[in-house]
């Protein structure tokens, strides 16, 4: 991969050096590492996006199962759960 952009930063000396011994110590060019640094990063905030998507997409169809009077109470839901609960732990069906 060709080089075509130049990023500088600002850090402190013990962070650079440290970086620095540990990118000779694996024998690896520090420019790699912060490149796959910087990839991971971004990465990260696309997995972030798209589960906060993915979260906002299942709250809005809960709240409009709500509004369409498909939804069951909390009371409910417990209920039916810790019945499930008790046959699992008897080993009913």
């Amino acid at each position: 991969m060709s080089t075509k952009a130049v990023f500088t930063m600002k850090l402190e000396p013990e962070l650079r050096d440290e970086f620095m011994a540990a990118t000779i110590e694996d024998d690896r060019p520090a420019s790699q590492v912060v490149r796959e640094l910087m990839r991971g990063y971004l990465d990260q905030r696309r997995r972030s996006r798209e589960y906060d998507e993915y979260l906002h997409q299942k709250v809005e169809a809960a709240r409009l199962s709500m509004r369409r009077g498909l939804g069951q109470s909390n009371e409910n839901v417990e209920a039916v759960f810790a019945a499930k609960r008790q046959q699992a732990l008897t080993g009913q069906k």
